[in-house]
């Protein structure tokens, strides 16, 4: 028996049906959390979400307010004949230190000094940059083609552990080997031939102190990249053998595409650090070769600054060096997001 249909209304029947809502709605049941107009929990919600973790930072960011945002207040010496002895207080002394202006920044600007310490300090950048900063990369390409892991441990401990070295360790190791009296210098006279001028010859120094930093500083810098090679997939490797890619084309399409977004970030990071090119390293040195040859950014600072107690003009070669730095990142970085990579901080 056949059920007939009941007729409905003119009403009923041009009445729209009412579809449920979807999840991302506003409308949704009455105990969901507020949300603002894009679907973001407001600012009282994520703060009562998060209040664990922004305690767990709080002894960080004081850390980093105390140790690194307060001290750049002092950069008001630049602007004065800062005199230290006024008082036994430091802000007593800065507070009461005459104003001078611009004086400071003009009188570095007509020293020949300065300007020297400016061109070694980026004649050594670029050394660095292009001599020292790729050996971390290939010694870690190496290492993490080695197969058995007891010989890549051994290989990896042995490369890093000069970084535990001292500056002091680091040219007294230099100098036994390389200098007026070292083994290779009496390698040279025993054998009739004149003896090596490798720590006192000015012309070759900026070399010398690049060799330094990459028997320091090379092995520790694999570490960063040998821990992104670990979380590339062994099955990209695989695939690319199946499709015939050798070892090196393995390197080329797996291998270093995993490594560009950290070698853009430190890349970045380098850049930015252009003008930090070695203290003690330089000042351990400085007197064998002179300050013609030696001078960078930060001794000149140092020289200026607790030298020759010129704490204003110091202070103004310091900030000048800051700024630049800070341009110099902020370039970089636009550099990398032009590349398609993150850099230091996202678009």
């Amino acid at each position: 028996m056949s059920h007939s249909t009941v007729p409905r209304s003119k009403a009923e029947a041009t009445k729209p049906v009412e579809k449920p809502a979807a999840s991302g709605d506003a409308a949704g049941p009455p105990d969901a959390p507020r949300r603002g107009e894009r679907g973001k929990l407001s600012l009282r919600l994520r703060y009562r979400r998060d209040r664990v973790l922004l305690l767990m930072t709080l002894p960080a960011v004081a850390l980093v307010l105390v140790f690194n945002y307060l001290p750049i207040l002092g950069n008001v010496v630049a602007f004065q004949d800062y005199d230290p002895y006024i008082s036994d207080n430091g802000v007593v002394s800065m507070l009461n230190s005459p104003m001078v202006g611009l004086e400071n920044f003009q009188r570095i600007l007509e020293d020949s000094a300065f300007w020297n310490a400016l061109k070694n300090t980026l004649v050594l950048f670029f050394l660095q940059l292009v001599l020292f900063f790729p050996i971390p990369i290939l010694l870690a390409l190496l290492i993490n083609s080695v197969v058995r892991p007891r010989v890549r441990a051994v290989a990896q401990a042995v490369l890093y552990l000069p970084h535990f070295f001292s500056w002091v360790l680091v040219v007294a190791v230099f100098q036994q080997m390389f200098g007026g009296a070292g083994i290779f210098s009496q390698l040279l006279r025993q054998n009739g031939h004149d003896g090596l001028e490798v720590m006192t010859n000015p012309d070759t120094f900026m070399f010398l102190l690049t060799a330094q930093s990459v028997w320091k500083d090379a092995g520790w810098g694999i570490i960063v990249f040998l821990a992104a090679l670990a979380s590339v997939s062994p099955d990209l490797y695989e695939a690319a053998a199946m499709d015939g890619a050798g070892r090196w084309r393995r390197m080329w399409h797996v291998t270093l595409p995993a490594l560009r977004p950290v070698i853009a970030l430190l890349l970045v990071l380098r850049v930015g650090d252009a003008l930090t090119v070695g203290f003690e390293q330089i000042l351990l040195q400085r007197d064998a070769v002179g300050p013609g040859a030696s001078e960078v950014l930060d001794t000149f600072v140092w020289w200026n600054g607790v030298r020759n107690q010129d704490f204003g003009y110091a202070a103004a070669a310091g900030l000048i060096k800051g700024v630049v730095s800070l341009g110099l990142v902020l370039a970089a970085n636009k550099v990398a997001h032009l590349m398609g990579e993150q850099g230091v901080y996202k678009k």
